[in-house]
């Protein structure tokens, strides 16, 4: 997949484009949706797959405090698209003057001149250019004419509740709450944090016989405080692992941390990034009555995490 770091880059019109227009964030099987269709589309005119995403996310440009964490920030969104097999992103740097452009001068300037678009793939609710001027009745009215075919996708429902359609919002909220298993139902994948090894309080190892990994998140978006079963991705491999998010009440020093300890794992990892996949949360923290009581605990954690983690 090609990426284009603003409208500007590109220089002439991409062949039969074909394109789908959002944020995506998480990239979950709704959007996976979306992708699948447009590369369907693009296939059958010998046309070009086209995603086009806004960085940042508009409503932080455009509501400023008060904005939702993001469930994938850049990176690892233009990872997820690319897996998904289109030909082309389109990152849009996002800005009040672009926010400015009207839906006609969007639409004709930019997608159809610009881009060569010959056909939109949206969702139910899609709509774009100031004020939101652009939804699917206006979409309806001027694709004919302005020669480009509009594909509305269905819905993807949540397999948890028939009724529901796959978000974001649900997603954010099922991680909130520590419910990752049910958040991988609607992103068809494992939840997943990234973070770079720093120093911890050198508790784990010398105190309680189990080293951990102590993280300096990179992401927005961290699940419930708790104990989880993990995968831990690093240098091409992938681990069964353990982790703790929270303030490790049993030392009382009020510090929140996200560690993972991987079992049999000898390799200094400081500073370097680690890949975190929520397989199931395990249990609440808790207070225990000493670093005995504690070390007892993480020993049946481990054993616990282990025997949930499929092989991997």
């Amino acid at each position: 997949m090609k990426i284009f770091g603003s409208i500007e880059e590109i220089t002439k019109p991409f062949k039969n484009a074909v394109i789908t227009i959002g944020n995506f964030d998480g990239v979950h099987l709704g959007h996976q949706a979306l992708f699948h269709e447009v590369i369907e589309k693009a296939d059958d005119i010998d046309g070009t797959s086209v995603a086009m995403t806004f960085e940042p996310h508009p409503i932080r440009v455009l509501k400023g405090n008060g904005y939702p964490p993001l469930i994938t920030l850049y990176g690892q969104k233009a990872e997820l698209i690319s897996k998904a097999g289109l030909d082309l992103l389109i990152r849009v740097p996002f800005t009040r003057e672009f926010a400015s452009i009207t839906a006609p001068s969007f639409l004709k300037d930019i997608l159809i001149q610009k881009i060569g678009m010959k056909a939109m793939v949206v969702g139910g609710d899609y709509a774009f250019g100031k004020n939101r001027e652009g939804n699917l009745d206006y979409l309806k009215s001027v694709s004919h004419l302005m020669g480009f075919e509009l594909i509305i996708a269905d819905w993807i429902q949540t397999p948890l509740n028939g009724s529901a359609r796959i978000s974001s919002t649900r997603i954010r909220e099922y991680v909130t709450d520590g419910k990752v298993s049910q958040a991988k139902k609607m992103l068809g994948r494992f939840y997943q944090i990234r973070g770079t090894v720093g120093q911890g309080r050198n508790r784990g190892g010398k105190l309680l016989g189990f080293p951990t990994a102590n993280l300096t998140l990179q992401d927005e978006l961290c699940p419930k405080m708790g104990v989880y079963a993990v995968t831990v991705e690093y240098d091409g491999k992938k681990y069964k692992a353990v982790a703790n998010i929270g303030y490790s009440p049993t030392f009382d020093d009020h510090i929140y941390t996200v560690e993972v300890h991987i079992p049999d794992f000898h390799e200094n990892i400081y500073g370097q990034i680690i890949r975190v996949n929520f397989i199931e949360r395990i249990r609440d923290e808790k207070k225990f009555s000493g670093i005995a009581e504690l070390s007892e605990q993480i020993r049946k954690d481990i054993a616990n995490a282990v025997e949930i983690i499929p092989d991997l």
